[in-house]
């Protein structure tokens, strides 16, 4: 794991929670800084950019299974992250919703809706095909069809079937 034994590993932190705390707010600043990066490479295209958005969130989440629940879910009873901890995913939802403005998505039930299949997707692909991409192949089809529901201007981003 981290090449630390239990009591080395207490030296540095007061508790399990603290670690907890460490990993959360690690996590959250690794995808901040890959979001930093990709946010200012986006197409231009607004479904394609909200693709590449959506890319992003899943693949990372995908890559790792525990630091995905630590972040999007309350796995660890009696956890909660602390100020300092939860501020960069409080930066990452800052950028996003900022960025889905940028794209006309201006609602806020809309963007609490593309949070919500964005992380369905994810939950999906984590319970039923782990290290495939099952549900990774509906992105296309699932954002041109919350595209069209918000009025994303925009040819599909799915071929003809």
């Amino acid at each position: 794991m981290i090449g630390m034994r239990s009591p080395s590993l207490y030296s540095h932190f007061d508790s399990k929670n603290a670690i907890y705390d460490a990993m959360f707010g690690q996590a959250w600043t690794l995808f901040l800084d890959e979001q930093r990066g990709r946010l200012e490479q986006l197409p231009q295209a607004p479904r394609e950019a909200l693709l590449k958005i959506t890319e992003h969130f899943f693949d990372f989440s995908v890559a790792d299974l525990a630091r995905y629940q630590l972040m999007n879910q309350r796995s660890i009873p009696g956890f909660a992250p602390s100020e300092a901890a939860y501020a960069p995913s409080v930066e990452v939802m800052r950028n996003l919703v900022g960025r889905m403005h940028h794209l006309g998505v201006t609602e806020s039930a809309d963007i609490d809706l593309y949070l919500a299949f964005a992380g369905a997707l994810v939950d999906m692909q984590l319970a039923n095909d782990p290290g495939g991409d099952r549900c990774r192949r509906q992105l296309l089809r699932v954002i041109d069809m919350f595209a069209d529901d918000v009025g994303l201007p925009g040819p599909s981003l799915r071929r003809n079937r």
